[in-house]
């Protein structure tokens, strides 16, 4: 009876012992097969991605097409003069010749489910747009998707990234709130092992080491087109002024510095009078541009306003104060009181700039680098001048 007995007992552990490999290998198996199923199902999605519509009817996925011509470095571009377009050029090419570290490999096993955390920058009708065409890829993917806002608060930024990092998202997306503090920030998320994607705006160089992609307009290119059509209008000479945006990010180098450089070789004649920072506030730049119709007179030709709604309208009321309709105009973006400032002949030009599409963009990027495809480092949005002549073809607005 004993050995019968122990016969039995080692026969009720033996099949427990194979049940148990097998049930594990089975579990290996059906983990393998839904990261699998997974997969391909996540990449099945991308047509559905790819035939969404921003608010404004264009297709809301868009890249810029043929990447651009970068120029080579320069030893020390902040050697060269500011009014010299290279000396801006660690922060223009940011991300063309980045060192990638620790930088992880996709897991390549689809991107439906995921948890993204995105970190924007601040309070904006722009800033909730680009939130929208973001949520609308994450939803298609179904992802876990939730979106912070510091409003305009580097230490509240900073604090959302900490927060982020201890709930261990997929994927981080950040908007870089200050230029010269994104390496840090970046190098931070990237040493807690939390795959990054930069968004928007351009922070140093040095930020692009640390994630996968950067992703965004190309706001120094944009704005040195539209320079170019400002100029033009003003027959290449006379005196500007540029209302710039929030200092420390990436568009209020790339909105003031962008054209003035452009123009100091395109444009020689053409003399910049001032530049000043006063917020996204109609009623303060309506009294900044009012001073600057009493101080320079008939010598203020242009003005360059690095926002197409707030700071627009409240250069539109100081010019019909003054009766200036001879000062040539022009913005950055295409809000709707951008166009409808374009359309009552205002504004004489604006840049194309999706926000629902550029929130967009980050997200399917993200679902790439999931799906297991090759990122390029710098991914732009296409671009595009708007005046009288075509801006009907941008209506409804995004924001």
């Amino acid at each position: 009876m004993k050995k019968s007995f122990s016969l039995f007992i080692v026969l009720v552990l033996a099949l427990t012992l194979a049940g148990t490999v097998f049930a594990n290998g089975g579990s290996e198996g059906a983990s393998d097969t839904a990261g699998s199923g997974n997969l391909e199902a996540s990449l099945a999605l991308d047509g559905q991605v790819a035939a969404l519509t921003a608010a404004d009817g264009q297709a809301l996925v868009k890249v810029g097409g043929e990447t651009p011509q970068i120029p080579a470095r320069p030893a020390d571009p902040e050697a060269l003069p500011e009014s010299d377009p290279l000396h801006w050029w660690d922060m223009e090419y940011a991300g063309w010749n980045a060192n990638k570290t620790n930088i992880p490999d996709s897991p390549a096993d689809g991107a439906i489910g995921k948890k993204i955390i995105m970190i924007v920058h601040g309070d904006h009708p722009w800033t909730t747009a680009y939130i929208n065409g973001a949520t609308k890829v994450a939803d298609v993917y179904d992802m876990d998707f939730t979106a912070l806002s510091p409003n305009w608060d580097l230490a509240v930024q900073n604090q959302m990234i900490d927060q982020a990092i201890n709930e261990r998202p997929d994927l981080l997306i950040l908007i870089p709130l200050d230029a010269k503090t994104a390496p840090q920030q970046a190098r931070k998320i990237n040493q807690a092992g939390i795959p990054l994607i930069l968004s928007n705006t351009l922070p140093q160089a040095a930020a692009m080491d640390y994630c996968i992609a950067w992703t965004g307009p190309d706001d120094f290119g944009q704005q040195r087109k539209l320079a170019k059509v400002w100029a033009d209008k003003m027959g290449d000479k006379g005196g500007v002024a540029y209302v710039q945006h929030a200092p420390g990010g990436s568009p209020y180098f790339a909105r003031y510095y962008g054209p003035m450089s452009e123009l100091a070789g395109y444009a020689p004649e053409i003399k910049t009078l001032d530049a000043q920072a006063p917020g996204f506030d109609a009623d303060k730049t309506q009294q900044l541009v009012s001073d600057w119709i009493t101080r320079f007179g008939d010598d203020l030709n242009g003005i360059f306003a690095a926002d197409d709604s707030a700071q627009a309208l409240g250069i539109n009321e100081a010019l019909k104060k003054a009766g200036r309709e001879d000062i040539v105009v022009v913005a950055a973006g295409n809000s709707k009181q951008g166009m409808d400032l374009v359309k009552e002949g205002v504004l004489y030009a604006i840049t194309y700039q999706t926000a629902e599409g550029d929130g967009a963009l980050a997200v399917k990027t993200a679902a790439d680098w999931f799906n297991g495809k090759d990122i390029p480092p710098v991914t732009y949005l296409p671009q595009a001048i708007i005046t009288a002549e075509n801006v009907d073809e941008y209506y409804p607005p995004q924001w």
